[in-house]
């Protein structure tokens, strides 16, 4: 019983670091939009960078509170069951 629980945690952990996968994409396609916008309209570059490195630093902290929690789960189940 004790392996299917650490099983679930696990499984879990796997959920919970897709919001990494998904951000990762994001921030993908926004650099490439940026890329695209520049191409565009290259008087405007110094506005689109600071809207895209604040808008990489916002969906960047969704990834990290995504592994945190991933690796929270993990670790404090390992507490619990070790005490």
């Amino acid at each position: 019983m004790d392996n299917m629980k650490y099983g679930l945690v696990a499984v879990g952990a796997g959920i919970a670091i897709m919001g990494v996968v998904g951000t990762g994409l994001g921030q993908g396609y926004a650099t490439g939009k940026a890329v695209e916008a520049v191409g565009r309209n290259p008087e405007a570059e110094a506005k689109i960078r600071k809207m895209l490195i604040m808008g990489l630093a916002i969906t960047e902290s969704a990834a990290i509170y995504a592994f945190v929690i991933a690796i929270l789960l993990v670790f404090v189940y390992n507490a619990t069951t070790v005490a």
